[in-house]
């Protein structure tokens, strides 16, 4: 188990046993982190702890970075704690927390006879020359956000909306093979990293868009 997670999942066991003396809510919402699943228990008024999990799954992806297209594959999905505070009488709050995840792309140019442009080289591969690209976006990252929800109250069915948006920036590693590891194209490669470490570290977070229902016992 990574220990990133370890710290949220001692919040989680606390959540989940404040859970048993009090009523909880339980709740699920789709939108831009995927398909949610969580549980909420309010302390009092105006605060609330709450924990989810969320996935979009996994998936091929086609993609053209700096004009070479890759072939590529997307997992994305995270758990997460938050603390909901409530600063007015009603459902508005501000939410603070942090996530744990898994959000990878995995891009490879490759394939006997295709040309492609590497930094300010053209090639033409064979069979045993590729480009492989790792994009890994932080284990562990705090989360900030808005939303509508959660508060404490009478059992029922309810409404949550949330936005906000994890915080940080993923990370590049680029493998060359065959005679994209030469010392020939080491220059090229060196250019074609910067160019996309540039453009992937001008994302400096993960957003949430998310609407769902809830039920409090």
């Amino acid at each position: 188990m990574s220990r990133s997670i370890l710290p949220l999942l001692t919040v989680a066991a606390a959540l989940c046993a404040a859970s048993a003396a009090q009523a909880a809510e339980v709740y699920t919402a789709i939108g831009a982190p995927g398909l949610m699943l969580g549980v909420a228990q309010p302390i009092n008024n105006q605060i609330t702890l709450r924990a989810d999990l969320a996935s979009a799954g996994n998936r091929s992806r086609n993609s053209t970075q700096e004009g070479i297209a890759y072939q590529g594959k997307l997992k994305s999905g995270r758990f997460a704690v938050f603390g909901d505070w409530f600063p007015m009488d009603s459902g508005f709050r501000i939410t603070a927390g942090l996530t744990s995840n898994d959000y990878k792309l995995d891009l490879d140019a490759s394939g006997a006879g295709r040309t492609v442009q590497v930094g300010d080289g053209t090639y033409t591969l064979t069979a045993a020359d590729g480009l492989a690209v790792a994009m890994r976006f932080p284990s562990t990252t705090p989360y900030l956000g808005i939303g509508w929800g959660h508060r404490l109250g009478d059992s029922g069915w309810r409404f949550n909306a949330d936005l906000g948006a994890m915080i940080g920036t993923a990370s590049v590693t680029v493998t060359p093979r065959g005679q994209l590891a030469s010392p020939l194209a080491q220059a090229d490669v060196a250019k074609e990293t910067a160019q996309l470490r540039d453009k992937v570290e001008k994302t400096k977070a993960i957003p949430q868009l998310s609407i769902g229902v809830s039920y409090v016992f």
